[in-house]
Order: C-alpha cells, then structure tokens, then sequence
C-alpha cells in the first residue's frame, strides 16, 4: 500500500491487483472506491480537529492558560507530598524528590518568563512557589 499526504490528512491507495475474494480486480473499479475513500478520510479529518461539543455528555475541560498551567503543577506538588490518594491503588504515597522536580520546574518558568508576565500572574507564580518551598521545608525535617 502506499501512503500520500494531502492537506490535513493521507490517502491510502490500495494498489493490489486482487480484491478480498481472490479475484482478478477490474482496474475501473478502485478509482470509484478510491473517490469515496478520500471523501471519507476527509471528512474523518475535518471531524477529528472539530472541538467536542456538549451534547456528547463530556464534561468540559477548563480552559488553559498560565494559572491554570501554575496550578496543574503546583497539584502535581501537592499530589508528591501526599495529599492526595493514587487514583489507581487509593493509597497516598510521599515522593519528595518529584515534589523537588516540579517546584524546580516552577522556579525555571518563573526566570524564564521574567518580564513577560501580568502582575497578576507574577503574584501567583511567587505565592505558589513560597508555600511549596515552605512545604518542602517542612516535610524534608520531618523525616
């Protein structure tokens, strides 16, 4: 089979000279069928990059932007430090060293992003880092 792209999908091009039973294919055939192929690979493409509406009963996710990009990772700290349960086993489990990787990650993002931030998103950035590092504090002289 060979594979050619054009616009925002491929076609497939089935270029064998039997069909599924056997038999000797009748060579007008496959451009019809290669026709409708297309038609459907696009459709099934323009169908894909559609965003999901809410009548399929999905909820919705929240829109992304940098809070709740901040956010996401400041609950990936907290998840680290055991606050909350694995979702697969139930149990809470203390990784300390992730929780050191993902506020590092923070510190990285807020010198990166000097400068380029809203005094609101610098606020949150540094009041997020603050208690995660407190935290970390805290947790690394317990042990």
């Amino acid at each position: 089979m060979e594979e050619e792209t054009k616009g925002k999908g491929f076609v497939i091009k089935d270029r064998r000279h039997f069909d599924e039973s056997g038999e000797v294919r009748n060579e007008k055939a496959p451009a019809v069928d290669e026709k409708k192929k297309e038609a459907e690979v696009e459709e099934a493409g323009s169908a894909a990059e559609e965003p999901a509406s809410s009548d399929s009963g999905e909820t919705p996710l929240p829109e992304v932007n940098f809070a709740s990009f901040i956010f996401s990772l400041s609950t990936t700290a907290m998840y680290h430090f055991g606050d909350f349960p694995d979702p697969v086993t139930k149990e809470t489990r203390q990784n300390l060293a992730a929780a050191k990787q993902t506020i590092d990650l923070l510190s990285i993002l807020k010198a990166k992003t000097e400068g380029n931030l809203t005094a609101d998103e610098k606020q949150l950035l540094e009041g997020i880092l603050y208690e995660l590092r407190l935290r970390f504090v805290k947790e690394k002289t317990k042990k």
